[in-house]
């Protein structure tokens, strides 16, 4: 949820936040307007409830002729209040759905538009050259023994997999060396649940805009989460956090499962869009002041990831309009993909500010002592979608793919050959 007290303060800021996503700027106002009737339904209640606890006081030392009149109104009056605390929690209730409703305002230099209106703020590496006809990650997948997309669907149905052999290996391997690399740069590792409760999942914003990817056990009322991000954000919720050493950095493993609604038809070929991966995430808790220096340093320890799997990659600064409601400024960095001459993400990195934590009550306390709402970010340091940029980018002409050093003691070869 946004900040109530910026809102009253800068509500044009966030009609031009609203606008720039390409979402309803009216809902500010609905916000708003919500806002000012539980204001005034909170003061019209307070009011009633001072005047009955006033009227008690002079019950206990009326005379016995004026007690029957000051009863008589004390029952009127508690009549009174019970509709205005019916009033005041309707009222509550419409503030909060209204300011649901809105997404993180977007910060200042997030580029305005949709999907393709990304700015590239870096390309590192160069994309390889090939004299031969490169494969794509399916086809090496198959040939190398990695990746069983038949069985998956037979098992499982469509977008479903097994990886085999060294494909299971390569996995392991990705994510392992990304949980050296978050342990080394102090991150706490954690196995979280991947079944959650509706509240921690509404908490991190996954049931407004992305409520039709998530995966919902309707007889035990839990979701399963699309990332470890979930679990990790409910992790401190309803806590006062101590942030005076700096931040607190968790870094979560665990499978990861999206519907993919509405994308019928895209990315079916292999493992770029699929029900089920794993996947490392960083999440951080922080102070808003020191958010911004963090969103840079997960960015870094990302990149320092790609750079262990040796391939090319652009970094982008994505579009509002392409940022999920939580997110206030969102970097991912998309890698070089051979066979379809484009780029594809495989890092991303948001900054949430104090959207999630508002939601989830997290907080901390300032340096007066006084609690503060805290700040989240996260960050992808491993995902099963590597292995599509590491099998298509260091393939062979004999159809062998060559495996970067920095996996080779997680997989146990250098060099993947076909069968």
């Amino acid at each position: 949820m946004i900040d109530l007290r910026f809102l009253r303060e800068n509500p044009e800021a966030v009609r031009a936040s609203q606008r720039a996503r390409g979402e309803d700027p009216s809902l500010v106002d609905t916000l708003l307007e919500a806002d000012a009737a539980r204001r005034a339904a909170v003061a019209t209640a307070d009011n009633l409830r001072a005047e009955q606890k006033a009227l008690g006081k002079k019950v206990g030392k009326a005379s016995p002729e004026e007690r029957a009149e000051l009863l008589k109104h004390g029952q009127e009056l508690s009549a009174k209040v019970k509709e205005a605390e019916a009033a005041e929690n309707a009222a509550d209730a419409d503030m909060v759905a209204a300011q649901r409703a809105l997404s993180n305002v977007v910060q200042e230099g997030a580029p305005a538009g949709g999907e393709d209106d990304y700015i590239v703020l870096a390309h590192v590496g160069t994309p390889r050259e090939f004299d031969f006809e490169p494969k794509d990650h399916l086809d090496l997948g198959e040939s190398l023994a990695l990746i069983d997309m038949e069985r998956g669907a037979k098992v499982s149905g469509s977008r479903f997999y097994f990886l085999t052999g060294y494909g299971a290996l390569l996995q392991l391997g990705l994510l392992q060396l990304a949980a050296q690399k978050a342990t080394a740069n102090g991150f706490t590792m954690m196995i979280p649940p991947v079944l959650v409760r509706p509240e921690v999942m509404q908490g991190t914003g996954f049931l407004g805009q992305h409520a039709a990817e998530v995966y919902h056990l309707e007889e035990d009322d839990l979701y399963l989460v699309g990332t470890s991000e979930v679990p990790l954000a409910g992790y401190h919720s309803g806590e006062i956090l101590d942030l005076s050493a700096g931040p607190k950095r968790y870094a979560g493993w665990s499978s990861c499962f999206r519907r993919e609604a509405g994308s019928y038809g895209k990315d079916t070929r292999g493992i770029i869009r699929v029900h089920q991966f794993d996947k490392v995430e960083m999440f951080v808790y922080t102070t808003p002041e020191q958010a911004d220096a963090e969103h840079k340093r997960l960015l870094a320890w990302e990149q320092d990831m790609l750079a262990a799997i040796e391939v090319p990659y652009r970094v982008i600064d994505v579009a509002a309009g392409d940022l999920g409601s939580s997110a206030a400024r969102k970097f991912d960095c998309e890698a070089w993909v051979p066979t379809q001459q484009t780029y594809r993400e495989l890092t991303s990195t948001s900054n949430c500010t104090t959207f999630q934590a508002r939601r989830l009550n997290v907080r901390y306390r300032d340096e007066n002592g006084k609690p503060q709402i805290a700040a989240t970010l996260n960050g992808t340091l491993a995902t099963t979608r590597w292995i599509v940029a590491l099998l298509e980018n260091h393939q062979q002409a004999d159809g062998s793919v060559r495996v970067p050093a920095a996996l080779v003691p997680f997989v146990g070869t250098d060099v993947l050959k076909p069968r």
